[in-house]
């Protein structure tokens, strides 16, 4: 690789980027729920700036004793800008959504961000969608409506929440992995660290700021240092290993939060979430098998070639 960030002939290393991905769930439902906790007292983008400065503070203590600043150097600073202003919108969206409804519910429609990269796919990038693929997204999207039960109005709309943030970390994932043909997960968490905050205090200008207590302030940093190995892990996951292959072990989110919204708000998941998601989970599971065994092919072609 050149000095830092480049790797030429990236190979690929599957178990330990679905024990980075597993791990990076578990973290993420615990941050989430610490989020869901904290933004009933605090801004949306307060918490969200406490969060993004504490992962900024524990990714620079993990990176950069080992990289040194020259993990900071890139020749795809708009790539990393346009990223990360597109996670930072869908992170402000989750956490609405996350004050808005239950926990898992709001993991579970995250959960829809494959449909929604496959139609996006369909539209913008002329991609075919036969009737076996057509026919998941339909029941995905289904499954998405049986989690947002229409009719109660704050759930109807911290799902629309849910739902465009799922339709931008569809795009952020592809990002990543796009990205990591030349940058190094080092570079691109570092890079995510020091926009986020940026991008947070800003709307915390704009949405409000109230002083926390010491407990507060200790309990938001705390989520940043969690959340900000669970950044790393799950950036590390992508760039160890395909989208398809490790992108299954995400749905263990959803065990999580099911848990923690039981243990902490006495949420019962209801009939409807539990066939809802495990609609959206088959059919996001289906389009990864089917992704997995088009990358398959394509490997097979080009080594009869």
């Amino acid at each position: 690789m050149s000095s830092h960030h480049a790797p030429i002939g990236r190979a690929d290393h599957v178990p330990l980027g679905i024990v980075y991905m597993v791990g990076a769930t578990l973290l993420f439902a615990i941050s989430f729920a610490i989020s869901k906790w904290q933004v009933e007292s605090y801004s949306f983008a307060e918490v969200l700036f406490f969060r993004a400065f504490g992962s900024l503070v524990i990714c620079a203590a993990l990176i950069l004793p080992r990289h040194g600043l020259v993990v900071f150097r890139t020749r795809r600073l708009a790539a990393h800008i346009g990223r990360n202003a597109t996670q930072g919108t869908a992170q402000c969206l989750f956490v609405l959504a996350l004050g808005l409804m239950p926990l898992a519910g709001a993991v579970a429609i995250n959960f829809s961000a494959p449909i929604f990269a496959a139609f996006v796919a369909a539209l913008f990038l002329h991609e075919r969608i036969g009737a076996a693929r057509g026919t998941a997204l339909l029941a995905g999207f289904a499954g998405v409506l049986l989690i947002a039960s229409p009719g109660t109005d704050s759930f109807s709309i911290g799902a629309v929440f849910a739902l465009v943030n799922a339709v931008m970390y569809g795009s952020v994932t592809a990002a990543v992995r796009g990205m990591s043909a030349t940058e190094s997960a080092e570079t691109l968490t570092l890079h995510q660290m020091i926009f986020l905050p940026l991008f947070f205090g800003a709307a915390m200008a704009i949405f409000g700021y109230a002083t926390p207590t010491r407990q507060d302030a200790a309990v938001l940093l705390v989520n940043g240092a969690i959340n900000g190995v669970g950044q790393y892990l799950w950036t590390r996951s992508l760039a160890l290993a395909p989208p398809a292959v490790v992108g299954p072990y995400y749905y263990f989110s959803l065990v999580w939060a099911l848990i923690l919204g039981f243990l902490f708000w006495g949420d019962v998941p209801t009939p409807l979430l539990l066939l809802g998601s495990a609609i959206v989970v088959g059919s996001g599971l289906f389009l990864l098998w089917r992704e997995r065994g088009k990358t398959a092919a394509r490997a097979r072609l080009e080594k009869e070639d």
